[in-house]
């Protein structure tokens, strides 16, 4: 408990045009703490849904997955590691991850429906090939992501599956240029081989 005064005393103390950092409001949330999360949520909520919005468009739906993110990080801040990172480069990981999983959602159900709008048992055989072909390639593409460091991973999927310019991956995960350049080399490299392919 003294701890816990300790820290709500030099939240208290700072000046307001300063105010806590997202690391320790984020510890007081991992305490319980919903004054925290409530200082917490004005901080991040710009960032959150500002990213959410580009990777799911719908307003709608960004609303969702902005609620469902706020949600996480109260649920799950006992989690946050501050010698892994900042505060705000895990917040932002997690709202993009279940940003792309909504993306996902939605485009597995419209796929489904399409599917079954033109459900036509004389497909040719090329077609259904093709289709096999490129189920068994996207099953190794996601058994080879996952060899691949969690940094690795984020910066290939946020460049190649998500658009983001080098920068902006750099921006997102809150590491330098240089680092993401090198991981995403590196990750490519052991993606390249794990796939078999040559040249």
């Amino acid at each position: 408990m003294p701890e816990r005064e300790r820290a709500l005393q030099s939240l208290q103390s700072t000046p307001r045009d300063v105010g806590p950092t997202a690391d320790e409001l984020l510890a007081l949330v991992a305490r319980g703490d919903e004054a925290a999360f409530e200082r917490l949520y004005d901080v991040m909520s710009g960032s959150v849904f500002g990213l959410i919005r580009r990777v799911v468009r719908d307003q709608a739906q960004s609303e969702e997955v902005f609620q469902e993110v706020m949600l996480e990080v109260w649920r799950t801040a006992t989690r946050f590691d501050p010698e892994r990172g900042k505060a705000t480069t895990w917040i932002l990981t997690l709202t993009h991850r279940r940003a792309v999983d909504r993306v996902r959602s939605a485009q597995a159900a419209t796929h489904r429906e399409d599917r079954a709008a033109r459900l036509d048992p004389a497909r040719p055989f090329d077609e259904v090939s093709e289709q096999v072909d490129g189920r068994l390639e996207q099953r190794q593409v996601r058994r080879c992501l996952s060899f691949l460091t969690d940094l690795q991973r984020e910066s290939v999927l946020l460049a190649y599956y998500q658009g983001y310019s080098y920068p902006e991956v750099a921006s997102l995960l809150g590491i330098p240029l240089g680092t993401v350049k090198t991981r995403m080399r590196d990750g490519l490299i052991r993606l390249r081989d794990c796939m078999g392919v040559t040249g």
